[in-house]
């Protein structure tokens, strides 16, 4: 289970309302955020602790990091 990193609360309810999913439900369970930003699929490998890190911020695994960020 990985640790969401904190957020105001009103981001993560903005976040909540605006997209429809909760960003830490899907870290916490290892997935990534799902569609339209992320694609909701297991989030377990990583290229390297950046990446990882990235993930308890944005919830993005690292396929969808690499196709958002290039």
């Amino acid at each position: 289970m990985a640790n969401p990193s904190p957020k105001n609360k009103k981001v993560e309810d903005g976040l909540k309302q605006t997209f429809g999913f909760d960003r830490r439900k899907s870290i916490q369970a290892n997935h990534c955020i799902p569609a339209p930003i992320g694609c909701g699929n297991p989030a377990t490998k990583f290229k390297n602790a950046q990446s990882k890190r990235e993930f308890t911020i944005s919830g993005l695994c690292q396929s969808c990091q690499d196709r958002i960020f290039g």
